[in-house]
């Protein structure tokens, strides 16, 4: 069946780690039908949280999609991890969301991987509301978890709700839209709509004001009728909030305490009258790959197919799960489809709509829907699928690089050709997972964005594929790149008798700004290496990439121009080319003065003040540079500092000694530096 598009919502559960995404997520699900007990987290018995390692940890590695229903109105649910290490997963899902709930901690309020996923969703141009959660610990405070997203985020908290009580005499909410009260007479009862208690009524009446003022100074038509002092009706504020919602003015906030499933109805009123539906939002830029004409696809059923490949799964039981979202058109059983960028086309065979762990077949999943493919092979994450009738590149998502490497060994030949198979099946669906062989050692390196990451995806070897393999420690993840312009060359002349090997290419190398990538240009004229053998010179440029002068590490943020060269009629061939562009570039490098570059991590430590001095101290041994101070209520201090990654390896139990186990630390990759000469001298007398 399909749903009107302007009652679909598709939204994500976006928070720092452990302020409640998945109890939230769960209590949505229960209370919208789709589960008939109430999962949780620490027993381990969720449904979005259905891998072993998340229900052993208690955390979300891989984010999950639930479609459900609530008053007249399909929601989309993407419930996405918290950690770090696995940001990619955020990512890609506010890639393709319309809207987004942040999850706060009623006692910290804005903490460091709330910041993270909030630029994330500013890059995107996502609207939010906020869920401000556990109102009903020690030390929580709705206004303070106000406060820090107005100071730290730099956003414009609209509080449509006030709590009633605080701590452990926390009993419900005023809706400041409607002046009423929902009282919740014991936990994971239904809310019982009330008058405001008579003691709130004059708090009440003016945190409301305060909700008018924001909103006439966001909203014309709210300014018109505030300043003369007209009546404002529940509906018309709805409407004006929504509004200022959908323009990014103002951020919605309401309260409760999702484990004793207190404020999630409102949660679910709010998701529908405030996120937007999918034709609500800007249409999503693409191409034209033949003309390279820029398009936007607008969620019209009525236009030829384009969807986004956002999210790869290989599930042991049913193969390779493809995650869509269609932006434009309507994707139907049968339809043949095809990969623009590649040219490769496949027929769909079944279309499911996903509930977290289960799968409903559906025969159509059409423009502004979330849906997945079973087993289709031609795309992969950020790839499009469209209709042969109109060929579109849908913008791509872009990834972190990994920042920490751990080499692994297969056991037993059996395991050899498994590792294999598994890690390629493993780099498919995580596109923040690299994999590399190193010829010097003979070993498989294992690349990745922190030592949880890694972890997980050696324990998923180990049960899922049934690989036994030796694990290196982790290691830094170091780069390579260039400091200025140069030129080299590669020249491959081999007589053997019969017929020989003969390539010529000359190179010219340039640094480019950090974080841009790499980037290959042809500038041969007039065929002095015949086109057949371009691909084949681009193929070695990339080898020598993938394997810098240095220390044989990845070479980063370099434009390679192909300049010039020369064949021979018959000994010249693809191999020879190849090995002679792989030659040119480690020439062309080693004149553009390298460098050593390692990965900068942004540390964010939160401990009592007492402790502070010592962890400065600490943090500066380690060569780390403190670019801030965070005071936080009840005497915390928040520190952020940027430390190299080579320092952080084993911090935690530094930190806990220092802080007598009352310090806690989030870390993300920030930025590449070059490393220290003496380190240089090192790293290259090891490799």
């Amino acid at each position: 069946m399909t749903v009107e598009i302007q009652k679909i919502r598709n939204i994500g559960i976006i928070a720092h780690i452990d302020a409640g995404k998945t109890t939230v997520t769960e209590r949505i699900l229960f209370h919208t039908g789709k589960t008939h007990r109430i999962g949780n987290v620490d027993e381990g018995t969720t449904v979005t949280d259905s891998m072993p390692q998340e229900r052993e940890r208690g955390i979300t590695i891989q984010s999950a999609a639930v479609t459900t229903e609530w008053k007249g109105h399909q929601i989309t649910i993407i419930d996405t991890p918290g950690h770090i290490d696995f940001t990619a997963e955020v990512q890609r899902a506010l890639r393709v969301l319309d809207g987004g709930v942040v999850v706060f901690d009623g006692v910290a309020g804005v903490e460091p991987q709330s910041e993270t996923v909030w630029r994330q969703a500013d890059r995107y141009r996502v609207p939010r509301i906020c869920f401000i959660n556990k109102l009903d610990r020690a030390g929580a405070n709705f206004w303070y978890a106000i406060e820090t997203i107005e100071t730290r985020l730099g956003a414009r908290p609209l509080a449509i709700q006030m709590p009633i009580g605080a701590e452990k005499a926390f009993q419900g909410m005023i809706d400041l839209v409607e002046m009423r009260a929902f009282l919740y007479p014991e936990a994971h009862a239904e809310p019982v709509t009330a008058p405001i208690p008579a003691e709130l009524m004059e708090e009440a009446l003016a945190r409301r004001e305060t909700m008018l003022e924001m909103l006439a100074d966001a909203d014309d038509e709210v300014a018109e009728r505030y300043l003369e002092g007209e009546d404002m009706s529940p509906d018309f504020l709805r409407t004006a909030v929504r509004r200022a919602t959908l323009a990014g003015s103002l951020v919605p906030v309401l309260c409760g305490t999702a484990l004793h499933d207190m404020g999630i109805q409102p949660l679910l009123d709010a998701v529908v009258d405030y996120l937007p539906a999918p034709r609500d939002i800007e249409p999503m830029p693409g191409r034209l790959p033949d003309t390279g004409e820029e398009i936007g696809c607008d969620n019209d059923v009525s236009q030829p197919l384009a969807a986004l490949v956002f999210k790869v799964n290989t599930d042991p039981y049913v193969g390779r799960l493809a995650y869509i979202r269609v932006y434009d058109g309507i994707l139907r059983r049968g339809d043949t489809v095809v990969n623009p960028a590649t040219g490769k086309k496949e027929r769909i065979g079944r279309l499911v709509r996903m509930h977290a762990d289960r799968r409903e077949d559906v025969e159509e999943i059409s423009a502004g829907d979330i849906g997945a493919i079973l087993g289709m092979k031609i795309a992969t994450t950020g790839e499009t699928i469209c209709a042969l009738s109109r060929l579109v590149v849908l913008e791509e998502i872009s990834f972190p690089a990994p920042v920490v490497h751990v080499a692994i060994e297969p056991k037993t030949k059996a395991d050899q050709d498994r590792l294999s198979t598994s890690l390629g099946a493993l780099v498919d669906e995580d596109p923040t997972l690299r994999v590399r062989f190193d010829e010097r050692t003979g070993q498989t390196i294992l690349s990745g964005m922190g030592e949880l990451h890694l972890e997980v995806v050696v324990d998923r070897l180990r049960r899922e594929f049934n690989v036994s393999a030796r694990v290196g420690q982790p290691q830094v993840a170091y780069c390579e790149t260039i400091t200025r312009p140069a030129q080299g060359e590669g020249r491959l002349v081999r007589q053997t008798g019969g017929r020989g090997q003969f390539a010529h290419v000359i190179l010219a190398v340039e640094p480019l700004p950090a974080g841009t990538g790499n980037i290959v240009e042809n500038h041969i004229v007039g065929g002095a290496i015949p086109r057949q053998f371009i691909p084949a010179v681009e193929a070695g440029i990339k080898e020598g990439l993938a394997m810098g002068a240095l220390i044989g590490q990845p070479i980063i943020d370099v434009k390679v121009s192909i300049l010039d060269g020369r064949f021979h009629e018959v000994d010249s061939s693809e191999q020879a080319f190849r090995t002679a562009a792989s030659m040119a570039l480690k020439d062309a490098v080693l004149r553009a003065g390298p460098i050593i570059l390692e990965p900068i991590m942004k540390v964010e430590v939160i401990a009592p003040e007492e402790y502070i001095g010592g962890i400065l101290g600490d943090l500066s041994s380690k060569g780390g540079t403190v670019i801030g101070l965070d005071p936080r209520v009840g005497g915390v201090q928040g520190i952020i500092a940027h430390v190299p990654l080579a320092a952080m390896f084993g911090y935690a139990g530094n930190l806990r000694s220092i802080t007598q186990g009352r310090g806690t630390f989030v870390m993300e990759f920030d930025h590449y530096a070059e490393v220290p000469a003496k380190v240089a001298e090192e790293l290259r007398r090891v490799a």
